[in-house]
């Protein structure tokens, strides 16, 4: 049987993605040994899972809701899109595929001229629309209606059509591993012929990705030309990036690009 405070924190992490210790600290009047115990208690029955600081959702089946994305990480993610933006070049074409941290990117690219971006996200569409500097090009398909993502076979052999300069892509969560995992199989087959039919892929994800799972594999960092995070505490992703020849840009630290 879960307390009242406990239910509570619950309904709090599902609709926002992540709860802080502090935070409820102070929303409760308890101390912070109380919510401490209340989220090991919440862990021990795998409804969450602690990261420093606070607890996630544990759920591997199924995402966190989109607005609540959207508001997990929202400073890192804006670094992220920045950094990302400044790889990208006037008068290139480019993928960007579904996600939060992606529409960040596409909000960065607004300065950008000429470009070319083909999209299975309505939310970057309605971004970039507005600025006749930049040619949008939207896939056919299924609209899912939790985040406006097209996914499915039409949109798969839409994109096979192309071969751009870049690829930007955003995933549910990274193993320790290196695999790239997301919920949606349909959004993972989109995503695999984004990279397969781009020059460079970039890799756009906070550090919050690395304590999240999801079912479905969409393929290995090894694969990614570049991977963009705000922070990357893993020495183990830091090995994989330096092995595979990876570029790694930390948009809130320092920016390495490993050479083999």
């Amino acid at each position: 049987m879960l307390s009242d405070r406990q239910l509570q924190t619950l309904e709090i992490a599902k609709r926002v993605g992540r709860v802080q210790v502090e935070e409820l600290s102070q929303r409760f009047d308890v101390s912070v040994q109380t919510i401490r115990k209340d989220l090991n208690e919440l862990c021990d029955q795998r409804l969450l899972a602690r990261v420093h600081g606070g607890a996630v959702i544990s759920s591997g089946v199924e995402n966190v809701g989109y607005d609540a994305r959207r508001s997990i990480a929202s400073t890192e993610k804006t670094a992220i899109g920045r950094a990302v933006a400044d790889l990208i070049p006037d008068r290139a074409s480019l993928f960007i595929n579904i996600g939060t941290t992606t529409e960040a990117v596409a909000q960065a690219l607004l300065r950008h001229a000429g470009l070319m971006v083909i999209t299975n996200n309505i939310n970057v569409a309605t971004i970039l629309q507005p600025y006749p500097e930049i040619e949008v090009i939207i896939a056919g398909g299924v609209v899912r209606r939790s985040d406006g993502g097209i996914v499915g076979e039409a949109a798969v052999d839409f994109i096979r059509q192309f071969r751009v300069d870049f690829a930007v892509i955003g995933v549910s969560a990274i193993d320790p591993d290196g695999s790239l995992l997301d919920y949606d199989y349909r959004e993972v087959r989109v995503a695999q012929a984004i990279m397969a039919n781009a020059r460079q892929v970039i890799l756009a994800s906070d550090a919050t990705k690395f304590e999240r799972s999801a079912p479905v594999r969409i393929g290995h960092l090894s694969q990614i030309s570049t991977f963009v995070t705000d922070r990357c505490p893993l020495p183990g992703i830091r090995r994989i990036c330096a092995e595979a020849n990876v570029a790694l840009v930390e948009a809130l630290g320092e920016s390495v690009a490993e050479e083999g």
